[in-house]
């Protein structure tokens, strides 16, 4: 997947180094589920059993112009009978690369992959209810509230609610498509 200033490709076993790094960082952990406790040896465990599953992709969004990685992707709950999946986990991971646009190409470009080439009908994004800049992003590109679910996380073993977005296929090609994008 390429944009003008990125390509997102799919994840490699070395790039585990980078999401330990990134997934230690105080503004990604504390925009998602995951543990602030997570080290190498975990991420590189997850990351080579996604590998392994059909309904798991795994991504890193790579700066164009500097050819270096700057985040990453995981897609899970690919479902093909109902041409569904849910974008995971987003984030830029590389703090010079913050409030620059990129997490906002990264997704459209996401999206533009998911309804074209894998031919979806819905993609959902959970995120938790604190985190506003999830919130933000989603409300911009055009995915729907559908509602809160509770209790559906966990983080640093407390339970937490999360909010459900989704955008469907129609809906992209009303409001997102390549043409308006960029």
């Amino acid at each position: 997947m390429e944009s003008a200033n990125l390509i997102i490709r799919e994840s490699t076993f070395s790039d585990c180094t980078l999401f330990a790094e990134w997934e230690k960082k105080k503004y990604i952990t504390d925009a998602f589920t995951m543990s602030s406790q997570r080290d190498y040896e975990e991420i590189a465990k997850e990351y080579a059993i996604r590998t392994q599953q059909k309904d798991k992709l795994q991504f890193t969004i790579v700066h164009r112009e500097e050819d270096r990685p700057i985040g990453r992707v995981y897609i899970s709950r690919i479902d093909r009978y109902y041409d569904s999946l849910d974008i995971t986990r987003i984030y830029i991971g590389e703090e010079e690369f913050l409030g620059k646009g990129y997490g906002e190409e990264a997704l459209r470009l996401l999206l533009e992959y998911c309804f074209i080439n894998m031919h979806m009908e819905r993609i959902t994004v959970e995120y938790l209810l604190d985190c506003k800049q999830a919130e933000a992003l989603c409300d911009k590109i055009g995915f729907r509230k559908e509602g809160i679910l509770r209790n559906a996380g966990k983080k640093e073993g407390r339970y937490v609610n999360l909010c459900s977005t989704s955008m469907l296929r129609a809906e992209y090609f009303e409001k997102c498509s390549r043409r308006v994008m960029f």
